[in-house]
């Protein structure tokens, strides 16, 4: 049942972006944003969908760690969020630019864009993603995980070769309604066979129920600055530049966080039913398709596991889209100087974006099988990505033209701090310091000098 729902699933999908682009997109304005008319509706569907594709991950963690889960993969993301929302949405979209590099060389020139755009094509590549959807075919099928992995990445990108944007959104409608539908059945099953807060408290090990899962606080606040990756998040810059207007980009993302609490209140139970009842489960990361093969009845099964494949695959395919695009057009385009900032381009920059969907694909492939952890994709990226974007993107958007080389070099030089950091980690903290403090601290003093320099030159 699960694998004949999954298949219908997957030729739904194929059906619809078929029946809704029987033409290619015509022109980077169209493929990359959309024509610029997202509509409030379908950016916030979107923008839900695609952050919320690490969904076996937010079941590892809470199965390990308990409600922390939400003070964790929660409350940061709301606050930089709602920041984003206020100070940040109406500037991206009155940019008029089509990709966060256009931003920055708008700023600071060529070489500060090309700095950043290596960075995003290393951030938006979907390895922790693809690497989920491989688990989760390999816990519905039986397949071996490469197979999985290579499956699930090839239907995520498929129907986007054609459509662009508009691909990715009209999926991610479909996606959102059942990505909420598999949790609003699992939960309440739960609750009625086993009970509610009574049970858990009397099942769940030690810590599971306490504010830091007995972490510690070192262990929580970590992720309010991993966190601050979303001030720099490639999938709110797209949305945002693609939105019909600001009040949409702005009101989209405030509508997102709404949904985003009702939806980590449901996938948070859901860890906590998973560990109560499943304690002894050898992979944590299928602590939910787990739990459903457990509480569910077979229909009821594959509708859960086709609503867990269609919130791995929303994110998939926005960010190999959002990676083709920073690949194709952000750096080879650059690189070649083919490409004008601020000019709404042609069809010339398309045939290399498609093609740098299949570079996009086979590397996200390639890093998905080398990891083992959702959860330390997520903060090495995280560490790295942010100490790169996050003041050039601030000082662009306040309109500060600085030395374009100098902030080059700044974002190279952080970058390169924060990724020695956690080599001489092994992937983790060195010195009982996390890699993104360090390069924090080298990007802000880096910044802070160019600034000076500037000044004393005038």
């Amino acid at each position: 049942m699960t694998a004949l729902a999954g298949v219908i699933y997957t030729l739904f999908l194929l059906y619809a972006v078929g029946r809704l682009f029987r033409k290619s997109a015509s022109g980077a304005v169209e493929f990359i944003v959309a024509s610029r008319g997202l509509t409030l509706p379908a950016f916030t569907a979107s923008l839900v969908t695609t952050w919320y594709g690490g969904i076996l991950g937010v079941g590892e963690y809470t199965f390990l760690h308990g409600v922390s889960n939400w003070l964790v993969f929660g409350v940061p993301y709301y606050l930089y969020a709602a920041i984003f929302a206020l100070f940040l949405a109406g500037r991206a979209r009155r940019s008029e630019v089509l990709t966060v590099p256009d931003l920055l060389e708008n700023n600071f020139g060529r070489p500060a864009a090309l700095a950043a755009a290596g960075m995003m094509f290393i951030m938006t590549v979907p390895a922790a993603y693809v690497l989920m959807l491989g688990v989760l075919l390999n816990f519905a099928t039986g397949w071996p995980l490469w197979v999985g992995v290579t499956l699930g990445t090839a239907l995520s990108v498929g129907y986007v070769y054609r459509g662009g944007l508009r691909a990715v959104v009209a999926t991610d409608i479909i996606q959102f309604f059942l990505m909420f539908l598999g949790f609003l059945v699992l939960v309440p099953v739960c609750v009625h066979r086993f009970g509610g807060l009574e049970f858990l408290q009397a099942n769940l090990p030690v810590g599971h129920l306490k504010w830091d899962g007995g972490l510690g606080v070192q262990a929580i606040a970590i992720w309010y600055f991993i966190a601050l990756s979303t001030l720099v998040e490639p999938a709110f810059y797209q949305r945002c530049f693609a939105a019909k207007t600001e009040q949409t980009a702005r009101w989209g993302i405030v509508a997102a966080i709404g949904l985003w609490m009702v939806f980590d209140f449901l996938t948070t139970t859901a860890g906590l039913y998973a560990q109560a009842l499943l304690p002894d489960l050898a992979d944590p990361v299928q602590a939910f398709p787990a739990l459903a093969a457990h509480v569910l009845p077979p229909f009821w099964q594959g509708v859960f596991m086709v609503a867990l494949l269609a919130t791995i695959m929303s994110t998939v395919d926005s960010y190999a889209f959002i990676c083709a695009v920073t690949l194709g057009r952000d750096v080879v385009g650059r690189w070649r100087g083919k490409l004008i900032p601020g000019a709404e381009d042609t069809e010339s920059s398309l045939p290399m974006i498609r093609a740098s969907l299949s570079v996009t694909a086979l590397l996200a492939v390639i890093m998905a099988l080398l990891s083992q952890s959702v959860i330390s994709l997520w903060k090495i990226l995280g560490s790295l990505g942010t100490p790169v974007l996050l003041g050039p993107i601030l000082l662009a958007h306040w309109g500060k033209s600085l030395n374009g080389s100098r902030v080059a070099g700044v974002m190279i030089v952080s970058g390169l701090t924060a990724g020695g950091w956690l080599l001489l980690g092994g992937g983790g903290s060195w010195l009982g310091i996390e890699a993104i403090f360090p390069g924090l601290l080298v990007s802000g003093l880096g910044l802070c000098w160019v600034w000076g320099l500037e000044r004393r030159n005038r």
